[in-house]
């Protein structure tokens, strides 16, 4: 039973390799995106939450296109170039994490990016993203293992936060000076 399992061995998912049902809905209802790219950075799977949070076309197939084609990067879209060909994609950091991760096998974890992508609507969105990124194999093939989570409304809320402490600096000054 599973319940007997996450009890008694909580460190560790080993008991999980005998229940593809639990690891699908372990997946499929993670909040965070999750995909697996090929060596030509073409996605081969994603969980729900990808199509929630970048999907640019309702009902589209997404399958085996280029990671940035398939989360609607504004730059594939307006030079209307391939996802590794336009302008923009040498400087690409989820890009360059996730190539990185394939050819030299290294894990990154929680890098930030802001980049605007577009949306099912053809509205172009600054969007500001946390990324982990790392090798991995499955029957043999290599793949990428991407982890992306839209932490826009995090950084939305730090600047605010922002603006509403140089405030209430600005006020304390302001009392201050009148105090004298």
């Amino acid at each position: 039973m599973i319940g007997d399992h996450v009890s008694s061995e909580n460190t560790t998912f080993r008991f999980l390799r005998s229940s593809p049902d639990f690891l699908h809905a372990l997946l499929d209802n993670s909040s965070a995106c999750i995909l697996l790219l090929d060596s030509n950075m073409r996605l081969q799977a994603f969980n729900d939450a990808f199509r929630t949070i970048f999907s640019n076309k309702p009902d589209e197939h997404l399958l085996y296109k280029r990671c940035g084609e398939a989360i609607g990067c504004a730059n594939h879209v307006e030079e209307g170039k391939d996802c590794g060909e336009t302008s923009k994609c040498c400087d690409c950091e989820l890009r360059k994490a996730a190539l990185m991760a394939y050819a030299e096998n290294l894990t990154i974890f929680k890098k930030r990016i802001s980049r605007e992508f577009y949306r099912v609507d053809d509205r172009k969105e600054l969007r500001h993203l946390q990324f982990s990124v790392r090798s991995i194999r499955f029957q043999s093939t290599r793949y990428v293992f991407l982890l992306i989570e839209d932490v826009s409304h995090l950084v939305e809320l730090s600047a605010e936060t922002s603006k509403q402490k140089d405030l209430i600096e600005k006020l304390q000054r302001e009392l201050g000076k009148r105090e004298i």
